[in-house]
Protein backbone atom coordinates (compact mmCIF):
# COMPACT_ATOMS: atom_id res chain seq x y z
CA UNK A 1 0.00 0.00 0.00
CA UNK A 2 1.37 3.43 -1.01
CA UNK A 3 1.81 6.23 1.49
CA UNK A 4 -1.07 8.18 -0.10
CA UNK A 5 -3.36 5.12 -0.01
CA UNK A 6 -2.49 4.48 3.64
CA UNK A 7 -3.21 8.11 4.50
CA UNK A 8 -6.59 7.94 2.76
CA UNK A 9 -7.46 4.72 4.59
CA UNK A 10 -6.62 6.23 8.00
CA UNK A 11 -8.59 9.39 7.21
CA UNK A 12 -11.63 7.33 6.21
CA UNK A 13 -11.37 5.29 9.39
CA UNK A 14 -11.26 8.48 11.43
CA UNK A 15 -14.36 9.81 9.67
CA UNK A 16 -16.27 6.59 10.37
CA UNK A 17 -15.16 6.66 14.03
CA UNK A 18 -16.24 10.26 14.56
CA UNK A 19 -20.03 9.63 14.59
CA UNK A 20 -19.56 6.79 17.09
CA UNK A 21 -17.47 9.03 19.37
CA UNK A 22 -20.01 11.85 19.09
CA UNK A 23 -22.83 9.44 19.85
CA UNK A 24 -21.01 8.13 22.93
CA UNK A 25 -20.37 11.66 24.17
CA UNK A 26 -23.99 12.61 23.55
CA UNK A 27 -25.18 9.56 25.48
CA UNK A 28 -22.91 10.40 28.41
CA UNK A 29 -24.15 14.00 28.40
CA UNK A 30 -27.77 12.83 28.33
CA UNK A 31 -27.21 10.50 31.26
CA UNK A 32 -25.56 13.31 33.25
CA UNK A 33 -28.54 15.61 32.55
CA UNK A 34 -30.97 12.85 33.59
CA UNK A 35 -29.17 12.41 36.90
CA UNK A 36 -29.09 16.15 37.52
CA UNK A 37 -32.86 16.32 37.06
CA UNK A 38 -33.38 13.41 39.45
CA UNK A 39 -31.19 15.00 42.09
CA UNK A 40 -33.40 18.10 42.20
CA UNK A 41 -35.63 17.23 45.15
CA UNK A 42 -34.20 13.88 46.25
CA UNK A 43 -37.00 11.82 47.89
CA UNK A 44 -34.37 10.54 50.35
CA UNK A 45 -35.14 13.70 52.33
CA UNK A 46 -38.37 12.03 53.45
CA UNK A 47 -36.38 9.15 54.94
CA UNK A 48 -33.96 11.59 56.55
CA UNK A 49 -36.81 13.44 58.27
CA UNK A 50 -38.37 10.20 59.47
CA UNK A 51 -34.99 8.98 60.71
CA UNK A 52 -34.44 12.11 62.76
CA UNK A 53 -37.82 11.63 64.44
CA UNK A 54 -37.04 7.98 65.14
CA UNK A 55 -33.65 8.90 66.62
CA UNK A 56 -35.28 11.23 69.14
CA UNK A 57 -38.47 9.24 69.79
CA UNK A 58 -38.82 6.99 72.84
CA UNK A 59 -39.60 3.52 71.52
CA UNK A 60 -39.27 -0.18 72.22
CA UNK A 61 -39.69 -2.27 75.37
CA UNK A 62 -37.38 0.10 77.26
CA UNK A 63 -39.24 3.21 76.03
CA UNK A 64 -35.99 4.99 75.27
CA UNK A 65 -34.69 7.20 72.47
CA UNK A 66 -31.52 6.48 70.51
CA UNK A 67 -29.89 9.63 71.87
CA UNK A 68 -27.93 7.33 74.19
CA UNK A 69 -26.55 5.42 71.16
CA UNK A 70 -22.81 5.77 70.61
CA UNK A 71 -21.94 5.67 66.89
CA UNK A 72 -18.27 6.16 67.65
CA UNK A 73 -18.09 9.82 68.62
CA UNK A 74 -19.90 9.63 71.94
CA UNK A 75 -23.47 9.03 73.07
CA UNK A 76 -25.99 10.85 70.92
CA UNK A 77 -23.42 12.45 68.59
CA UNK A 78 -24.45 11.90 64.98
CA UNK A 79 -22.56 14.52 63.00
CA UNK A 80 -19.40 13.11 61.46
CA UNK A 81 -20.04 9.55 62.64
CA UNK A 82 -21.01 8.08 59.27
CA UNK A 83 -17.75 8.94 57.51
CA UNK A 84 -15.76 7.04 60.18
CA UNK A 85 -17.67 3.78 59.82
CA UNK A 86 -17.07 0.82 59.80
CA UNK A 87 -14.90 0.98 62.94
CA UNK A 88 -14.13 -1.14 66.01
CA UNK A 89 -16.43 -0.82 69.05
CA UNK A 90 -15.16 -1.97 72.42
CA UNK A 91 -18.61 -2.71 73.85
CA UNK A 92 -19.49 -5.24 71.15
CA UNK A 93 -15.86 -6.27 70.56
CA UNK A 94 -16.32 -6.17 66.80
CA UNK A 95 -15.97 -3.92 63.80
CA UNK A 96 -19.37 -2.52 62.83
CA UNK A 97 -20.79 -0.51 59.96
CA UNK A 98 -23.66 1.94 60.40
CA UNK A 99 -26.45 -0.60 60.05
CA UNK A 100 -24.94 -3.21 62.35
CA UNK A 101 -24.18 -0.51 64.93
CA UNK A 102 -27.74 0.80 64.80
CA UNK A 103 -28.94 -2.77 65.21
CA UNK A 104 -26.87 -3.06 68.40
CA UNK A 105 -28.25 0.24 69.67
CA UNK A 106 -31.92 -0.54 69.12
CA UNK A 107 -31.36 -3.74 71.11
CA UNK A 108 -29.18 -2.37 73.91
CA UNK A 109 -30.84 1.02 74.30
CA UNK A 110 -34.46 0.37 73.27
CA UNK A 111 -34.84 -3.34 73.97
CA UNK A 112 -35.77 -4.55 70.47
CA UNK A 113 -34.73 -8.05 69.41
CA UNK A 114 -31.77 -7.55 67.04
CA UNK A 115 -31.88 -11.12 65.71
CA UNK A 116 -35.54 -10.75 64.72
CA UNK A 117 -34.87 -7.46 62.95
CA UNK A 118 -31.88 -8.90 61.11
CA UNK A 119 -34.05 -11.78 59.90
CA UNK A 120 -36.82 -9.45 58.69
CA UNK A 121 -36.90 -8.92 54.89
CA UNK A 122 -35.95 -5.48 53.58
CA UNK A 123 -38.85 -3.06 53.37
CA UNK A 124 -40.80 -4.61 56.24
CA UNK A 125 -41.25 -4.01 59.95
CA UNK A 126 -38.32 -2.49 61.82
CA UNK A 127 -36.14 -2.84 58.73
CA UNK A 128 -38.02 0.16 57.31
CA UNK A 129 -37.18 2.18 60.41
CA UNK A 130 -33.53 1.13 60.28
CA UNK A 131 -33.18 2.43 56.73
CA UNK A 132 -34.73 5.75 57.78
CA UNK A 133 -32.22 5.97 60.62
CA UNK A 134 -29.43 5.18 58.15
CA UNK A 135 -30.59 8.03 55.92
CA UNK A 136 -30.65 10.49 58.83
CA UNK A 137 -27.23 9.55 60.20
CA UNK A 138 -25.63 9.57 56.75
CA UNK A 139 -27.13 12.97 55.91
CA UNK A 140 -25.55 14.45 59.03
CA UNK A 141 -22.12 13.77 57.48
CA UNK A 142 -22.94 14.95 53.96
CA UNK A 143 -20.04 16.93 52.53
CA UNK A 144 -17.51 15.42 54.94
CA UNK A 145 -14.55 13.28 53.91
CA UNK A 146 -14.32 9.58 54.72
CA UNK A 147 -11.74 8.89 57.40
CA UNK A 148 -11.89 5.24 58.42
CA UNK A 149 -9.55 4.09 61.16
CA UNK A 150 -7.14 1.21 60.63
CA UNK A 151 -5.50 1.63 64.03
CA UNK A 152 -7.11 -1.38 65.74
CA UNK A 153 -5.97 -4.88 64.72
CA UNK A 154 -9.58 -5.93 64.15
CA UNK A 155 -10.06 -3.03 61.72
CA UNK A 156 -7.04 -4.14 59.72
CA UNK A 157 -8.31 -7.74 59.74
CA UNK A 158 -11.66 -6.59 58.38
CA UNK A 159 -9.96 -4.66 55.59
CA UNK A 160 -7.94 -7.71 54.52
CA UNK A 161 -11.02 -9.95 54.72
CA UNK A 162 -13.00 -7.46 52.65
CA UNK A 163 -10.25 -7.33 50.05
CA UNK A 164 -10.30 -11.12 49.68
CA UNK A 165 -14.09 -11.19 49.43
CA UNK A 166 -14.00 -8.40 46.83
CA UNK A 167 -11.76 -10.44 44.53
CA UNK A 168 -13.26 -13.88 45.27
CA UNK A 169 -14.83 -15.43 42.16
CA UNK A 170 -17.59 -18.00 42.33
CA UNK A 171 -21.18 -18.87 41.55
CA UNK A 172 -22.60 -20.10 38.22
CA UNK A 173 -21.19 -17.08 36.32
CA UNK A 174 -17.79 -17.07 38.08
CA UNK A 175 -18.33 -13.45 39.17
CA UNK A 176 -16.59 -11.43 41.83
CA UNK A 177 -17.17 -7.87 43.02
CA UNK A 178 -14.16 -6.98 40.90
CA UNK A 179 -15.91 -8.32 37.77
CA UNK A 180 -18.01 -5.14 37.75
CA UNK A 181 -15.90 -2.81 39.88
CA UNK A 182 -12.34 -3.81 39.01
CA UNK A 183 -11.59 -1.37 36.20
CA UNK A 184 -12.63 2.08 35.01
CA UNK A 185 -15.11 2.89 32.25
CA UNK A 186 -17.74 0.21 32.86
CA UNK A 187 -21.46 0.89 32.91
CA UNK A 188 -24.64 -1.16 33.20
CA UNK A 189 -27.71 0.49 31.65
CA UNK A 190 -27.65 4.11 32.93
CA UNK A 191 -25.49 3.33 35.95
CA UNK A 192 -21.74 3.90 36.02
CA UNK A 193 -19.74 1.12 37.65
CA UNK A 194 -16.91 2.81 39.56
CA UNK A 195 -13.51 1.19 39.91
CA UNK A 196 -13.44 0.32 43.61
CA UNK A 197 -9.94 -1.16 43.55
CA UNK A 198 -8.73 2.42 44.10
CA UNK A 199 -10.26 5.68 45.30
CA UNK A 200 -13.06 6.40 42.80
CA UNK A 201 -13.37 10.04 43.91
CA UNK A 202 -15.84 12.29 45.69
CA UNK A 203 -19.41 11.06 45.94
CA UNK A 204 -18.72 7.87 44.00
CA UNK A 205 -19.06 4.24 45.06
CA UNK A 206 -19.05 3.86 48.85
CA UNK A 207 -19.40 7.65 49.24
CA UNK A 208 -22.81 7.63 47.48
CA UNK A 209 -24.66 5.10 49.67
CA UNK A 210 -27.25 4.98 51.21
CA UNK A 211 -29.26 6.15 48.22
CA UNK A 212 -32.82 6.55 47.00
CA UNK A 213 -33.46 4.05 44.19
CA UNK A 214 -35.78 5.52 41.55
CA UNK A 215 -36.40 2.06 40.08
CA UNK A 216 -37.79 0.70 43.35
CA UNK A 217 -39.01 3.90 45.02
CA UNK A 218 -37.14 2.98 48.20
CA UNK A 219 -34.15 4.06 50.25
CA UNK A 220 -31.38 1.48 50.17
CA UNK A 221 -28.65 1.23 52.77
CA UNK A 222 -25.30 -0.41 52.05
CA UNK A 223 -26.52 -3.73 53.45
CA UNK A 224 -29.32 -3.87 50.88
CA UNK A 225 -26.98 -2.66 48.13
CA UNK A 226 -24.54 -5.50 48.85
CA UNK A 227 -27.39 -7.98 49.13
CA UNK A 228 -28.47 -7.06 45.60
CA UNK A 229 -24.90 -7.42 44.33
CA UNK A 230 -24.83 -10.95 45.70
CA UNK A 231 -28.14 -11.61 43.94
CA UNK A 232 -26.68 -10.48 40.63
CA UNK A 233 -23.66 -12.72 41.19
CA UNK A 234 -26.14 -15.58 41.82
CA UNK A 235 -24.58 -16.08 45.25
CA UNK A 236 -26.60 -16.95 48.37
CA UNK A 237 -27.70 -13.79 50.19
CA UNK A 238 -25.38 -12.75 53.02
CA UNK A 239 -26.80 -12.40 56.50
CA UNK A 240 -27.91 -8.89 57.43
CA UNK A 241 -25.09 -7.09 59.27
CA UNK A 242 -22.85 -10.14 58.79
CA UNK A 243 -19.08 -9.91 59.08
CA UNK A 244 -18.80 -10.51 55.32
CA UNK A 245 -20.81 -7.39 54.47
CA UNK A 246 -19.02 -5.32 57.11
CA UNK A 247 -15.66 -6.49 55.75
CA UNK A 248 -16.64 -5.39 52.24
CA UNK A 249 -17.74 -2.03 53.62
CA UNK A 250 -14.43 -1.65 55.43
CA UNK A 251 -12.48 -2.42 52.26
CA UNK A 252 -14.49 0.03 50.14
CA UNK A 253 -14.43 2.72 52.82
CA UNK A 254 -10.67 2.56 53.29
CA UNK A 255 -10.17 2.53 49.52
CA UNK A 256 -12.33 5.66 49.35
CA UNK A 257 -10.38 7.45 52.09
CA UNK A 258 -10.66 11.21 51.69
CA UNK A 259 -13.64 11.04 49.34
CA UNK A 260 -16.52 13.40 50.09
CA UNK A 261 -19.83 11.79 51.06
CA UNK A 262 -22.96 12.80 49.15
CA UNK A 263 -25.17 10.25 50.89
CA UNK A 264 -28.05 9.80 50.77
CA UNK A 265 -27.71 10.20 47.03
CA UNK A 266 -30.10 9.25 44.24
CA UNK A 267 -29.67 6.31 41.89
CA UNK A 268 -31.45 4.83 38.90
Amino acid sequence: MTRHALGATLAAAALFALPAMTQAQTSADGIAQYRALLADGNPAELWEAKGELLWKQKRGPKNASLEACDLGKGAGIVKGAFVELPRYFADTKRVQDLESRLLSCVEQVQGFNAAEIAATPFGRGEQVNLEALVAYVAAESRGMKFNLSQAHPEERKMFEAGKRIFYFRGGPYDFSCASCHGEAGKRIRLQDLPDLTKNPGDGVGFAAWPAYRVSSGELWGMQRRLNDCYRQQRFPFPGYASDATIALGTFMGVQGQGAVSIAPSIKR
